[in-house]
């Protein structure tokens, strides 16, 4: 078993690794910013050390420091946890070879998994289902890119190559608007991510979007644990998340899920991972893979009652899977609601000291935040707090679980988004279940101009 881990995060998720690596009596080190001193699982921690002032580019983004912190601390390895460098070949290269064991897949992993075209390229050719497009990078020639348009049918997306969470990606309805999207693209792509390599996919217009969770060793074995369903989104963010999808039926599970073991046993992976698909008319169209733990792996966790973050602290030292694929059940339904210190309508962030907070409780209740009375959210990162999970035997059950949670979590002194959660859980679609990933932004834009 691994002796020390740093945690290389803040928040929730520090929190949660944190509780998984002393529950298995793992030792752990937070890293921590400067304004993150008052942080819940940095008291908790058997160490803590300061890596730089509040900005993440000077202290969770800054990989000297956190290998420092693990060399000084004598620590065996880094948990990245989601976000900042969770996904950064660069660093869990740096990692792999400072002598360190990343929790996580290995670098060569991340990055062909990173860059959008090799990893569907990868995809194809594991046979996992992928969108058709311009199977590989668009050139500069006009009449070869308006001929892969053509062949593909309209409309198009153009996509970064090294894109991702909903950014670099412009929607083409027509072959006058191509060139100046292909060109809009390539140029945004060059300055957000250092890569101007685009690629082209057909643009699905109703789609869902699921995701398959998966667990893989060093050894050869891998496990998926079902689907979730994250298609109530905004600007293609995930607002909600749901397991199981709704409408996936068991036959379906079990195909897509044994697709996505195999892939992950032809490229070698190691660790927890995320398989994303488009859904639309009955087909499953891969889009990418996050090489890390997700937000929304709680209700994996409900509904099967494992713990990914343990499994991911066991594959990392060595251990061999704990479970073969018919040991995973499925049982009842879990919902999350991501709580985030924003405006419920402009989405503006809400930073600033919580006055007082109460936790919800009850059968199937489970909150995961760093928040408690006296913090201050500061406003240098993501503007989520928290997020809060229930569980029921049925999704019914769940939703109305969710609804009364709600209506007990209190934060004061700062604004939360719990107002749109509570609109969610009595939306008819939603309620209804399976609704496409334009819903929600569609519904929020209706309901604007109603109180307008």
């Amino acid at each position: 078993m691994l002796d020390k881990v740093v945690i290389a995060n803040r928040g929730e998720i520090a929190l949660r690794i944190l509780r998984a690596c002393h529950t298995l009596g793992i030792k752990t080190v937070a890293v921590h910013s400067t304004v993150d001193r008052n942080l819940k699982h940095v008291g908790m921690a058997d160490e803590s050390i300061c890596i730089g002032p509040a900005p993440g580019t000077d202290s969770y983004l800054n990989i000297p420091a956190i290998i420092s912190a693990a060399e000084v601390s004598d620590a065996v390895a880094i948990h990245p946890g989601y976000g900042f460098l969770s996904e950064n070949a660069d660093f869990a290269e740096r990692v792999e070879k400072s002598g360190f064991i990343f929790i996580g897949p290995r670098s060569e992993t991340i990055r062909m998994m990173g860059d959008k075209v090799t990893a569907i390229q990868a995809m194809k050719d594991a046979g996992v289902p992928t969108v058709p497009g311009s199977g590989g990078p668009l050139g500069d020639d006009p009449e070869e890119n308006q001929r892969i348009a053509e062949r593909i049918g309209y409309p198009v997306i153009i996509k970064a190559a090294g894109g991702g969470g909903g950014r670099g990606m412009r929607v083409v309805h027509t072959e006058m608007a191509l060139m100046n999207a292909i060109a809009t693209t390539r140029q945004e792509a060059g300055a957000a991510f250092g890569d101007s390599t685009v690629y082209m996919e057909k643009f699905l217009q109703n789609p869902r979007h699921i995701e398959i969770q998966v667990m893989a060793d060093e050894h050869g074995n891998a496990v998926h644990f079902g689907e979730r369903d994250c298609s109530m989104q905004r600007r293609h963010q995930k607002v909600v998340e749901e397991a199981p999808a709704p409408g996936i039926t068991p036959k379906q599970r079990a195909e897509i899920g044994a697709v996505c073991v195999e892939a992950c046993k032809r490229i070698g992976y190691r660790g927890a991972g995320t398989f994303e698909f488009l859904y639309e008319d009955g087909e499953f169209y891969f889009i990418e893979m996050n090489t890390r733990i997700q937000v929304e792996h709680p209700v994996t966790e409900r509904i099967t009652q494992m713990d990914l973050v343990q499994a991911q602290l066991l594959v990392a030292a060595g251990e061999p899977l704990p479970w073969k694929q018919e040991d995973i059940q499925f049982n009842g339904h879990a919902i999350e609601c991501r709580i985030n210190a924003e405006h419920p309508l402009t989405f503006m962030p809400s930073p600033g000291k919580i006055e007082h907070f109460h936790s919800p409780g009850g059968p199937g209740v489970r909150v995961d935040t760093h928040l408690y009375a006296g913090y201050s959210v500061p406003p240098h990162y993501d503007s989520m707090v928290g997020k809060l999970i229930v569980h029921g035997e049925t999704r019914e059950m769940a939703i109305a679980r969710m609804r009364l949670a709600l209506s007990e979590l209190v934060i004061d002194g700062i604004t939360t988004n719990i107002p749109l959660h509570q609109r969610i859980m009595t939306d008819p679609g939603f309620v209804q279940g399976g609704m496409n990933i334009h819903y929600l932004e569609e519904r929020l834009k209706a309901y604007i101009e109603e109180n307008s």
